[in-house]
């Protein structure tokens, strides 16, 4: 897919009349980046002249980090999880962003009023989209698990489960597997009695566990029989639904919502094309093509402009089910439970 992408981006630039140097923008490819590149990257390229080089990563803060403590900036725009974006803003990893020059609402909204709750949050960011991670059945295997609960029951539910290889959202379940209510889990994980807690409820799945480390793998998993439910962003399993028919079925119960937001990575060179990319795809009519893959927009502008029928398929139709992810918790957390979840793999 990342070649794929780089090729799109190339190409279609062949057809503009201005050259000027190339942006390199850091997504998580997919149907996700197929959306991001046809309503955003496609059509900044065609304004500006600027040639996009859309990369794809797995997430996570390890990559900027080694670029950053390196000095080798590879990337100019990365699009990050909020999950993330704490600790990658506190440790100095991606530069701050001026807010203020966001553009309006195509309703002449101010942009600090269209924007919803939390996707101006860090001023390392721009909310690009609100989604969330939940967990996947192919309904070809039959009657399948319809809570966290059942996800974690392997006599009732035998079959491996695909999870990916991360501390995030898996030690978040293991606790609401167990028992602890949503609105308790991150008080509870930031103890050590908790962290245990988790851990030893992770430990009653383990034998029955794939792990992948992207989210592009999650509905590969699912379709070819490597797992039974998969964790997964509802983006990608609603487009393998959508546009290759697949016989899945996403469980809402307990998914763990969140923003991805636009930052730019600290020290690049190229900073002002980075902001002015962003700029144009946190506009109005770029945030609303994201319905193509089930994310909602994080403008009010471009809700307004999604038809009734897409909005049932949004994690804001579901946030009642699930639980908020909480960044500054991971900011706080991410390292040592990263150091823990490794260990915990190993043993």
């Amino acid at each position: 897919m990342k070649k794929h992408l780089t090729y799109l981006a190339t190409t279609a630039l062949l057809a503009s009349p201005v050259l000027a140097q190339d942006l390199t923008v850091t997504s998580f490819g997919g149907a996700y980046g197929a959306a991001q590149m046809e309503h955003m990257i496609e059509p900044y390229m065609k304004e500006s002249g600027t040639n996009v080089l859309f990369e794809d990563y797995g997430g996570g803060v390890a990559e900027m980090k080694a670029q950053v403590e390196a000095g080798n900036i590879l990337w100019d725009v990365v699009d990050i999880e909020v999950i993330d974006l704490e600790r990658a803003c506190a440790e100095g990893y991606l530069e701050v962003i001026d807010q203020s020059v966001l553009p309006d609402g195509d309703d002449g909204t101010a942009a600090a009023d269209d924007f919803i709750e939390d996707a101006l949050a860090n001023e390392c960011g721009v909310g690009n989209i609100v989604w969330s991670v939940v967990f996947a059945v192919n309904t070809e295997n039959g009657e399948g698990p319809k809570t966290i609960e059942d996800f974690f029951d392997t006599e009732a539910f035998p079959g491996k489960r695909g999870l990916r290889k991360r501390p995030q959202v898996n030690m978040e379940w293991a606790l609401l597997a167990d028992g602890v209510a949503p609105e308790e889990v991150y008080e509870v994980l930031a103890t050590e009695e908790g962290q245990a807690q988790a851990f030893a409820k992770l430990d009653t799945i383990k034998d029955e566990i794939t792990w992948y480390d992207s989210w592009s793998q999650a509905p590969v998993l699912l379709n070819d029989g490597g797992a039974t439910m998969v964790q997964s962003a509802n983006g990608r399993i609603f487009a393998a639904i959508k546009d290759d028919g697949a016989p899945f079925e996403i469980v809402w119960d307990s998914h763990i919502y969140d923003l991805d937001v636009w930052a730019i990575m600290k020290g690049t060179e190229k900073k002002e094309e980075a902001m002015e990319f962003i700029k144009f795809a946190t506009g109005t009519v770029p945030l609303s093509g994201m319905q193509d893959v089930a994310y909602g927009p994080t403008r009010a502008s471009a809700q307004a402009l999604l038809p009734e029928e897409v909005k049932k398929d949004l994690p804001t139709a579901h946030l009642d089910e699930g639980v908020k992810a909480d960044g500054i918790f991971w900011a706080d957390y991410g390292e040592s439970l990263g150091e823990k979840f490794n260990e915990w793999l190993l043993q």
